[in-house]
């Protein structure tokens, strides 16, 4: 027996396996992040100092002045302090978000950790659910401009929100790359235009500059009973709402461009614009229509301004379903998510995916949401519950990050993680009063995706545990029959295998054990394939693993492959496996067209103890399975090969 280890690939590799790394200058791609990344947080004043000043029921100048410096200090500590300076530090091979923490935190053992573990799960539902709001709560947002500018067509608000984000759904099959070209402009402009008007303001009434003043802040949340305060920190929430997707985004640009687009653009923009907002308060001049954001723009702007931020509100809103679409693929790939059918949009870009399922799930949610809530006012209790609770989940994270992979001090760790997790989970708390008013919403989504995941983590170990309890042959039983056959059945078989194998005392699937069987002979070349998924963005070096068990030139042999892919790559075996073949890694013929491939189908029977709870959570599996692309079709081992397809029993323990 030989074993070929961690063999060197003469085949193709992909981008991303030469060396993963955002393509383009500095300056290209801060550009590029302006929409991507900065499209949410900068298109909430738009609507989140309206719902702070409906909330804190300004009394006297000073009110105005505190809520203004609350914001613009949790603005800085919540997410410019946070999230450039720290969280951006976290990264998985280049990439970030709370897929790439689950990778970098997998390997802890202690029970501290699978929890941790569980609350990333739940953070990635509530990401979706944040997916479902934003497009609504932006997009309605800017079009209610329309009742400032002219209020004879406030009743066109609502059928013109439900039109643009119809047919922003409608395109999202055609792919981001043909429009994110201009996302970058459009919000470079949209962020000059805000500043501008915020600068105007505070020239009008400079005394605003207080604000600059934490002690203002805090002395204005004093002055608040408990809950009072909570309400005001709720509203605030809205302000840091975007922050996250520095991190969630920070595989596509790189940590220096995001740093540089805030810095030089995004943060003195908004702070800006919200500082503005404040002075035209102080003026005391009326707010049409309550929409404070567009009192700060002369009357013949204000169709302009409206155009604009519905513009900058849809390309936001691009950004969190692009998001989505690859939150919900990484899921795939780490075994959390039913093998939904992903297409891929651009052939150059592996990561710009459609998966039409969530596509046309998300809007009849944003449908749903704005039909029901019927203003950004109303929807703004839903949408801080989903981004407060990302954020919060995120700093917790951060500390056994900061222990094990920054070499922290416990001492350090707490000094700086520390009040960031209290002031999150503050803004978390506080989002929670909102419950009942909307914030039901994100957490139902965020549930029942948690459900989903969890329940096909579950199904997933629970199917692999049963088949290792069955009797099946070791790999030195299948070598001894393969050597002792004189007859073979002449074909290349390729059988899928649950687990890797690598040792003759390795259990072969049981599946070789039901050929051999009914066909009284075994396959003369014989290939078990294991598809491993990796809690890593991308595999480096060698994707391949090759076991030669037995090989001869009269009775063929029997080979094992294990092959390797990260959660951000696509798992195309049939490549893969051509790849090898042609370089004579393994005994396979290069065309396809002569392959075999034998699959299991389980036919998954309760264990014989069973309360309520577990047959419904074995139901839940069965119908996500269901629905799930079937693994040899997800490994694009359906369109070309032969198939043969086994069902066996199996009983859950």
């Amino acid at each position: 027996m030989s074993i070929l280890a961690e063999r060197s690939r003469h085949a193709r590799a992909a981008p991303h396996e030469r060396g993963h790394a955002p393509k383009g200058g500095v300056g290209p791609l801060a550009l590029g992040a302006l929409g991507v990344v900065f499209g949410s947080i900068g298109t909430s004043p738009l609507y989140a100092m309206d719902l702070i000043a409906r909330v804190a029921k300004f009394r006297t100048p000073e009110d105005a002045i505190g809520a203004s410096s609350l914001a613009i200090w949790s603005l800085t500590l919540a997410v410019a302090i946070q999230y450039p300076l720290l969280v951006l530090q976290a990264q998985n091979d280049g990439e970030g978000g709370l897929f790439a923490l689950y990778g970098l935190l997998h390997d802890l053992r202690d029970r501290r950790a699978r929890v941790l573990l569980w609350v990333l799960m739940a953070g990635a539902g509530l990401l979706i659910g944040d997916g479902m709001i934003t497009p609504a709560i932006s997009v309605l947002s800017a079009v209610e401009g329309i009742g400032v500018a002219a209020p004879g067509l406030s009743s066109a608000v609502i059928p013109v929100t439900l039109a643009l984000l119809i047919a922003l759904f409608m395109v999202q099959y055609k792919g981001s790359s043909g429009v994110g070209a201009v996302f970058g402009p459009i919000v470079l402009i949209w962020f000059a235009v805000i500043a501008a008007l915020g600068a105007a303001e505070i020239a009008a009434a400079p005394q605003v500059l207080a604000a600059f003043n934490p002690v203002r802040g805090l002395e204005f949340l004093g002055r608040a009973n408990l809950h009072g305060a909570l309400l005001l920190l709720g509203a605030v929430m809205l302000v840091i709402a975007g922050g996250e997707a520095m991190y969630a985004d920070l595989g596509h640009f790189g940590a220096a461009p995001i740093r540089l687009s805030w810095y030089a653009v995004v943060f003195p923009a908004v702070v800006l614009n919200y500082l503005g907002q404040c002075a035209f308060l102080l003026t005391g001049a009326p707010v049409a229509g309550d929409k404070l954001f567009f009192a700060l723009a002369p009357h013949w702007l204000l169709m302009p301004m409206v155009a604009l931020a519905t513009a900058a509100t849809v390309i936001a809103s691009q950004s969190l379903i692009s998001g989505a679409f690859s939150l919900v693929s990484q899921a795939i790939r780490l075994g959390l998510f039913p093998r939904l059918d992903i297409e891929h949009t651009h052939h150059a870009h592996e990561g710009q995916v459609y998966i039409p399922v969530v596509n046309w799930a998300l809007l009849l949610g944003c449908v749903a949401l704005v039909l029901g809530f019927g203003s950004s006012s109303a929807l703004a209790a839903a949408y801080g519950l989903a981004v407060s609770g990302v954020i919060v989940i995120t700093s917790i994270a951060m500390v056994p990050i900061a222990l094990r992979h920054w070499g922290w001090s416990r001492a350090l760790t707490a000094l700086v993680w520390g009040p960031l997790t209290a002031l999150n989970a503050a803004f978390f708390a506080a989002s929670l009063l909102k419950l009942l008013e909307g914030g039901y919403v994100p957490i139902a989504v965020g549930a029942f995706a948690f459900a989903m995941m969890a329940t096909w983590r579950w199904g997933r170990k629970a199917t692999y545990a049963a088949h290792n309890a069955k009797a099946t042959l070791t790999m030195s039983e299948v070598v001894t029959l393969h050597k002792a056959s004189r007859y073979f059945l002449e074909r290349n078989a390729l059988i899928m295998s649950p687990r890797p194998l690598g040792a003759l005392g390795d259990r072969a699937p049981s599946l070789i054990r039901l050929i051999a069987e009914r066909t009284g002979m075994l396959p003369r070349n014989l290939i078990f394939v294991e598809v491993a998924h990796k809690k890593t963005p991308y595999i480096r070096g060698s994707r391949y693993r090759v076991t030669v068990f037995d090989r001869s030139e009269q009775k063929g042999s029997v080979i094992a492959v294990e092959l390797a892919f990260g959660f951000l790559e696509e798992p195309d075996v049939e490549k893969a496996l051509e790849d090898l073949a042609r370089h004579q890694a393994i005994d396979l013929p290069t065309d396809p067209h002569n392959w075999i491939v034998h699959v299991m189908q389980d036919h998954l029977l309760p264990a014989r103890r069973s309360n309520l709870l577990k047959r419904l959570r074995l139901n839940l599996f069965l119908f996500l399975r269901a629905v799930s692309r079937p693994a040899y079709s997800y490994y694009g081992l359906g369109d070309e090969v032969q198939l043969t397809i086994e069902v066996i029993p199996v009983r859950l323990r």
